[in-house]
């Protein structure tokens, strides 16, 4: 009894390393956003289908030195998808971005004005830029700020509104997450 008790144990603690060792993927957002492969999940998304998605994103970051969670999470969603097969061509990303998340978008020379340390969302930005995502800024929000175009990264187009991109988009079948 002894002996099947602590194979089992033993299998037990083997399989649940291989779980921990796993390594970070990156299949369409490089370098951020890192996942892992779940072998038991069975609710996965479907290869075969189209995904349009709009992240309304209005929280800042916690700590302005380290990358947003929030922003890390649009890279982490979008592979997700990736490592479940859903090609890039048929994963639509759109960010429409307001609220405290807004400082997120400061260009390097406005964020170490007010933060003393270079923006570390670019770079993420800039690698979910290139992986497809589409970026809007709400300009009442910019206004409400005092901020102007060229405090922001040049990656992000400005919207009317984030209340007006998101009522244009969800009709058009994009499903809304908010972070």
């Amino acid at each position: 009894m002894k002996k099947i008790l602590f194979a089992c144990f033993s299998f037990l603690l083997i399989s649940s390393s291989a779980l921990l060792a796993q390594t970070a993927q990156y299949p369409i957002v490089k370098g951020h956003g890192g996942i892992y492969e779940i072998p038991e999940a069975t609710e996965r998304p479907d290869p075969t289908k189209e995904y349009k998605i709009l992240v309304d994103m209005t929280t800042g970051p916690d700590n302005p030195a380290a990358v947003s969670r929030w922003v890390d999470n649009v890279a982490r969603m979008m592979n997700l998808h990736g490592l479940a097969g859903v090609p890039q061509d048929r994963l639509h990303v759109k960010v429409v971005i307001h609220g405290g998340a807004i400082f997120t978008l400061l260009q390097d020379e406005e964020y170490q004005k007010r933060h003393q340390t270079a923006n570390p969302n670019l770079e993420v930005y800039e690698a979910l830029k290139a992986a497809g995502a589409e970026f809007y800024v709400c300009g009442q929000s910019m206004i409400a700020r005092n901020l102007e175009k060229s405090d922001l990264w040049s990656g992000v187009e400005i919207a009317h509104s984030a209340l007006t991109t998101i009522t244009t988009y969800v009709p058009q079948g994009y499903v809304l997450l908010k972070f």
